[in-house]
């Protein structure tokens, strides 16, 4: 039996196909202007790996802001929110996790389950980009890198400085200033990265940190933001073989192998 997962967020959208207790397939793709197209397009393009059509699945969840229009237009019979799949899918990938930070392109989460998944406490950052991967993005652009150097060039930093904005306009603005004055884009590469990780260790003290702990969404690929917040917490974050950002489709897949009847 298969069991399928869908995760649209707002800047990514994943699917998962879950069979005999396994991820069997899965994707990922940059979002189109409407969130059901996002949803039909991932999930065919998994589905298709398999060889096997949307009728196959017996049971899909969908999760992510896109989560209610998904499940309106017949494409998942339930819609979870994305707390709950993303505690679910970090705690099946690792059992001893019990606190997990999301950080997603236009909110942060951190999450804390007990032994068997389940939703204990959580916190969570949506009235700012700053502190989401939204925040990253703009500083990205203006240093004049890809999202994907952010984090790299981190670490070849040697002076990094303190940036005194908390919001995400003014310290791009900040961010620009600093380069004019010849300060390097590695230092405030840095920088940016180090002022995201304390954003979000904010939103760890509020919650309470419970070991282990591990990081899902697409911040988690930035190896300087890790590093940062290993750093202020004193805490390793425990990885795992999968695409960070496919957890919460996976936790929706889990949950609708519980809901369609499945082992």
């Amino acid at each position: 039996m298969y069991f399928g997962g869908i995760d649209v967020g707002s800047l990514t959208a994943q699917a998962v196909v879950m069979a005999n207790g396994t991820i069997a397939s899965s994707k990922s793709i940059l979002v189109k202007p409407n969130p059901v197209d996002s949803a039909s397009t991932v999930m065919e393009m998994a589905l298709k790996d398999l060889g096997i059509s949307w009728r196959d699945l017996k049971f899909c969840v969908s999760t992510g802001y896109g989560r209610e229009q998904v499940q309106l237009e017949g494409m998942s019979q339930e819609n979870i929110s994305e707390i709950s799949c993303h505690g679910k899918g970090a705690h099946w990938l690792l059992p001893s996790v019990r606190t997990i930070i999301d950080i997603g392109g236009q909110d942060a989460k951190v999450i804390r389950v007990d032994e068997q998944g389940e939703l204990v406490d959580f916190v969570m950052n949506d009235k700012c980009a700053a502190g989401t991967g939204r925040f990253l993005e703009v500083m990205s652009k203006r240093l004049g890198v890809t999202l994907e150097e952010l984090g790299p060039i981190s670490l070849k930093a040697r002076n990094p400085i303190e940036l005194s904005n908390r919001c995400s306009i003014f310290c791009e603005t900040e961010v620009h200033h600093f380069l004019q004055r010849g300060v390097t884009r590695e230092d405030l590469a840095a920088s940016v990265n180090r002022t995201m990780a304390e954003r979000v260790m904010a939103l760890v003290r509020r919650v309470g940190l419970e070991r282990e702990v591990t990081m899902t969404g697409g911040v988690a690929k930035n190896i300087a933001v890790r590093q940062s917040l290993e750093k202020m917490m004193n805490a390793r974050l425990v990885s795992y073989k999968v695409d960070p950002q496919l957890v919460g489709a996976l936790g929706a897949a889990l949950i609708a192998r519980k809901m369609g009847g499945g082992a």
